[in-house]
């Protein structure tokens, strides 16, 4: 296959014709009726029915109010300035913080008949004034651009004279320093409100705690904004944490264990990128590497491999992700510790966009916590440095807590589970027994008050764990904690076991651990009585291996077989018209058409998915590779 395919030009000589194709004719907007609404989401992008929130954020938009929306990953942000783009007058315009995904959605919205380009710098001239009288013309629906162009030289002219009637903010997180993924750039945004105050706004992402809303909707001066925020709940990704151990080995059982499934390693470095993609290739598994170390050619190879599935595992930095619309990726698995849980949510979220099943690993290690810990030091700024620790030790309560995964991810963005048990994560699936740690728990607490008692204020937790397991150390000696009772009486574990110790106290509320420059720990008075009342206090075990994969709950039965044969055409046609195989269809499709068997047009319309651009292009071939399994194989029957 050549890489370096010019997919703006095959998609102009493809089947699927660069032209708008709603349905209906285009009313004021708010006279927009929702059974016209859903007749535009089957015809062009084959969905009989809307997700959670969708039409009501429609709406709201095409009244023209502003709004802000906060939708998981796959839970369907596109759709709602896609749309309503196609039934109301003008230009609707999306920024977008990277080329690939800007590419990525003009191409999907090429595929199912609708018009629409983007400008940036990867463009020649000609293609780019190409474009632009296009623009001119009004032959577009939807303009895709970077930020930083949004306000270069006449652009905001331009955009006046082009009839803007909606702009949207994608990855609207970016424009809060108090986000993960902060790009000061997001903050030019702003400055055109004035210059387009009668123009709704439409912010939309997948990650935002109370603080970043706030700041989005200050930011970007959002007026009287209609607010969704869905639930933050993915049922079909199961998440699991295991200690690491040999990693090189546990990552080739787990990939070999989900033969031919697609997926993102995110590792902590570059070289730990590359190191991985190395080893994985000797094991026989295709794979490769993407960091911003790499030339920008290599990344984009790399990325298209993996879009195309020529390798089914990209190991790589946090600089990948955010402008994959990669549907099928099966897993994620994080080599090393994230950042922080707002990177880890997102990251995680990047498997099972299409609704089925999705596994989200965790590999964790007390090294990873300390390697952390040294880069957080090398931060000049103090307010960074305290956020940077904050943030690092809810990462770390989340790994070791033996309470619901999925109850303490959505507790960090202020959601409530409602279940004990959701069975779809370790600690639910294979609760960890507890120990009665009455004993440890005494000697740790001790050592605290002792420590105190010494030296008349508190220390950190890495000092309490050395005094514990009896550490000649100069700073031990030097304030005479080498002479109090404590000191040595914890030999039977570890540091890093008593580390872990310790992090469950603070969970469980008997010591507390101040925040800022030197993190020290404290008695809380929960633990001072215990320790005078000689309490009994149960501690968990730690965590280890299973022998066995988890299940998956919330896969589509079908004829794998037929699966396997609907795949192989869909990328035969995708090399064709030199594009990722989801942009023919999605593996929610492909399985749907594997279940149903449909045989006629009629059949095939009735898939979720297939709308009627996409049905011109490719869906004959589709009934014919049925139709032909149908001739040697019987029809099978699936539950549900």
């Amino acid at each position: 296959m050549n890489d370096d395919v010019d997919w703006d030009h095959a998609f102009e000589q493809s089947t699927v014709a660069p032209s708008v194709a709603p349905a209906v004719a285009t009313p004021p907007p708010s006279s927009v009726t929702s059974d016209q609404l859903r007749h535009v989401l089957k015809e062009v992008f084959g969905y009989g029915s809307f997700r959670p929130l969708q039409e009501s954020i429609i709406r709201d938009s095409l009244d023209g109010r502003d709004v802000l929306a906060l939708l998981p990953t796959g839970g369907g942000k596109s759709l709602c300035y896609q749309l309503p783009a196609l039934v109301r007058p003008g230009l609707t315009v999306v920024i977008s913080p990277l080329i690939a995904l800007m590419k990525d959605q003009v191409d999907s919205l090429r595929a199912n008949g609708v018009a629409a380009t983007f400008l940036n710098s990867t463009l020649d001239e000609g293609e780019r004034r190409k474009r632009w009288r296009g623009l001119h013309t009004g032959a577009y629906k939807l303009l895709y651009l970077a930020p930083e162009r949004l306000i270069l030289g006449t652009m905001p002219d331009e955009l006046a004279r082009w009839g803007v009637s909606c702009l949207a903010v994608d990855e609207a997180h970016c424009i809060s320093e108090w986000g993960h993924d902060f790009r000061p750039e997001y903050r030019q945004i702003g400055a055109l409100r004035e210059r387009f105050h009668q123009v709704p706004f439409l912010a939309l992402t997948a990650t935002a705690t109370e603080r970043v809303r706030s700041d989005i909707l200050g930011q970007l001066h959002l007026r009287d904004a209609a607010t969704y925020v869905a639930s933050f709940n993915r049922p079909n990704l199961v998440y699991r944490v295991l200690p690491k151990s040999q990693p090189s080995q546990q990552v080739i059982g787990f990939l070999k264990d989900r033969k031919d499934e697609a997926g993102i390693i995110y590792c902590s470095s570059r070289a730990g990128a590359d190191a991985l993609a190395a080893r994985l290739l000797e094991a026989g598994i295709p794979a490769t590497a993407y960091h911003a170390g790499l030339e920008k050619a290599d990344r984009e190879k790399a990325q298209d491999r993996f879009l195309r599935d020529e390798v089914r595992v990209v190991c790589a930095t946090i600089a990948f992700g955010m402008g994959i619309n990669k549907p099928n990726v099966r897993f994620v698995l994080h080599h090393d510790l994230p950042k922080n849980l707002e990177g880890y949510y997102q990251e995680t979220g990047r498997a099972g966009r299409d609704g089925l099943p999705g596994e989200c690993l965790l590999l964790f290690s007390a090294g990873d916590v300390a390697k952390q810990q040294s880069f957080i030091e090398e931060k000049t700024d103090a307010r960074e440095q305290q956020l940077a620790r904050e943030q690092l030790r809810q990462m770390v309560h989340y790994a070791e807590s033996s309470q619901c995964r999925r109850a303490a991810l959505l507790g960090y963005f202020g959601e409530t589970f409602g279940s004990d048990n959701c069975g779809a994560c370790d600690n639910c699936q294979s609760p960890r027994s507890s120990y009665d740690g009455t004993v440890a728990a005494q000697k740790l607490l001790s050592c605290v008050y002792r420590v105190r008692q010494r030296s008349g204020f508190d220390f950190g937790l890495n000092h309490i764990v050395t005094v514990l397991t009896g550490g000649e150390v100069e700073r031990v000696k030097r304030y005479g904690h080498d002479q109090i009772s404590t000191f040595g009486i914890g030999a039977e574990h570890s540091r890093n076991e008593w580390g872990a110790i310790a992090r469950e106290l603070i969970r469980l509320g008997y010591l507390r651990q101040q925040s800022g420059e030197f993190p020290t720990v404290e008695l809380a008075p929960e633990g001072l009585a215990a320790l005078k009342d000689r309490r009994r206090i149960s501690l968990t075990r730690p965590m280890v291996s299973p022998r066995t994969r988890s299940s998956r709950a919330g896969e589509i039965e079908c004829d794998e077989l037929l699966f396997e044969k609907l795949r192989v055409l869909r990328r035969r046609l995708a090399e064709e018209q030199g594009v990722p195989p989801y942009i023919v269809f999605g593996d929610v499709t492909l399985r749907s058409m594997a279940r149903d068997y449909p045989e006629n047009p009629s059949e095939m319309h009735a898939i979720s998915g297939v709308g009627e651009a996409k049905f011109r292009a490719y869906g004959e071939a589709f009934l014919t590779e049925i139709r032909d399994h149908l001739r040697v194989n019987p029809k099978r029957r699936f539950g549900g």
